[in-house]
């Protein structure tokens, strides 16, 4: 397999960003450089085999040509062409292989480099529905409450459906200060729900540091949100100075972290995993696997956990699943799982085929496709984090019954009052309870749920998830570390 080691670039996270935030984890083959070089190489790439017909590609030119001369309305050759692409692509039944046209591409790459605008979501097609892998942090998507496995029915009232992967990041996407409304499927949910986010600029902040005190142990914790240019270096220097202030344990935090550079995890891998073993293999389409070393003479002196989640997915998901054969725990719940490697092939105008060429495997060469990382020690968050906007038409008040009241009545025991139940029976003492909320905000005290009420619960809800309140998966890391 001619994949060297200094060629290992970009290889796509199998989901693009809403805004292009830098999700692209990509490898380029051997032989890629100057234009002239690209377009030796898309030759290279899509060769005409044995099996090649000829009179099967005289019967797209053919096609092209029926549809040119007759039919009833004008059309463009670029469009037929770039339909053309599509459409073979689509035949693949690959969410991760698509064609990403002149202004896709041009979008993308002003991304990898800075900030952008959008909403910051990570997305990828999961059987054929529009789905969030994770929002990013600090994103309007997070603070409007996106979630992981969260499905996008539409857009400002439009449905994505039978829209592929780039065009319904076309639609979701726009400038700074921008609205979109978008509708939500959420899993475990009966009814969709919609969510208006104002767009605005996503910083590529990718790495945070803290320390805490536990059982008398300086302990590091290193959140990764996401592995873009810098996020490597970031990591380093980071991880430099918490060894040099003492610490006796780290925990790396992936979740929610939708991937990126493969290159960024590879040298955050080399400052962990030993020569001895590989931190990734690669394996092509006939089943070589290429394994990838490190030159570190021996693994950490302190403990190692890491955090993950159902938005933690590719990079994250090679990081996660080398420290578990390194035999460090991995705390949380399964990881998205995605393991296949995409190379973005340039098509010589700026436009760009986005292909499955391999598969990246875990050092002892196991495959996560589909199937995600499973932790050592698995743990969910605390109910309230699992719950949905409520939308309020009439407000809900007492002796009825429905999802929605559940919802509110799970949010209401999350905060700390006592709904006295969470089946989606409105009781005396979920009507208790709101009263309870009302009067510690200064709201009409009627104890039922209206618009008001429900807005400023889900509020608070967000708040305190979003503040790191609770937070019973790090704790578990944190606490497992040192037994």
């Amino acid at each position: 397999m001619s994949l060297k080691k200094t060629h290992i670039v970009l290889l796509l996270l199998g989901a693009l960003v809403l805004g292009f935030a830098g999700a692209y984890m990509g490898v380029q083959l051997a032989g890629q450089g100057n234009d002239e070089g690209n377009n030796e190489q898309v030759e290279q790439a899509i060769p005409r085999t044995e099996e090649t017909n000829p009179s099967d590609i005289e019967k797209v030119d053919q096609a092209f040509s029926l549809i040119k001369e007759n039919y009833l309305e004008d059309v463009e050759d670029k469009e037929l062409i770039e339909g053309a692409i599509q459409g073979m692509l689509s035949t693949l039944e690959d969410p991760y292989s698509s064609y990403m046209d002149v202004e896709t591409m041009a979008q993308f790459n002003e991304q990898i480099e800075s900030s952008f605008e959008g909403i910051g979501a990570e997305v990828s097609m999961v059987n054929n529905m529009v789905t969030i892998v994770a929002p990013i942090k600090d994103s309007p998507a997070e603070k409007a409450g996106l979630r992981p496995n969260d499905q996008v029915l539409s857009v400002d009232g439009e449905s994505v459906e039978g829209l592929d992967l780039n065009e319904a990041v076309a639609e979701i996407r726009g400038e700074k200060g921008s609205e979109v409304v978008l509708e939500i499927q959420r899993p475990g949910s009966t009814d969709p729900f919609e969510i208006t986010i104002v767009r605005d600029t996503i910083p590529l902040e990718t790495v945070y540091s803290s320390v805490e005190e536990i059982d008398g142990k300086k302990t590091g914790i290193l959140e990764v949100t996401n592995f873009s240019e810098r996020t490597a270096q970031e990591f380093s220097e980071q991880l430099t100075t918490l060894e040099d202030e003492g610490i006796e344990g780290l925990v790396i935090d992936v979740r929610g972290n939708p991937g990126g550079l493969l290159t960024a995890v590879e040298d955050m891998l080399k400052l962990f995993v030993p020569e001895d073993m590989p931190y990734l293999q690669i394996e092509d389409k006939n089943g070589e696997k290429t394994p990838y070393f490190s030159d570190l003479n021996e693994k950490k002196d302190y403990p190692v956990s890491v955090v993950i989640d159902e938005g933690s997915a590719s990079a994250s998901e090679i990081l996660a699943v080398a420290m578990k054969e390194m035999g460090y725990d991995i705390v949380g719940q399964t990881s998205f799982g995605k393991g296949t490697v995409q190379q973005a092939v340039p098509m010589g105008d700026g436009s760009s085929i986005k292909l499955t060429f391999y598969k990246w495997l875990s050092p002892e060469g196991e495959s996560i496709h589909e199937k995600g990382v499973e932790p050592t020690v698995a743990i969910k968050q605390a109910d309230y984090f699992y719950t949905n906007p409520v939308q309020i038409e009439e407000p809900l008040e007492f002796d009825q019954s429905e999802d929605s009241i559940g919802n509110v009545q799970t949010m209401l025991e999350g905060l700390g009052y006592e709904p006295g139940r969470t089946d989606g029976y409105f009781s005396e003492e979920t009507e208790t309870a709101v009263r309870a909320f009302q009067q510690d905000n200064e709201l009409e005290e009627t104890g039922k749920v209206d618009q008001e009420t429900a807005g400023l619960i889900e509020a608070q809800i967000i708040d305190k998830i979003r503040n790191g309140e609770d937070d019973r998966q790090l704790e578990k890391a944190l606490e497992e570390l040192y037994q």
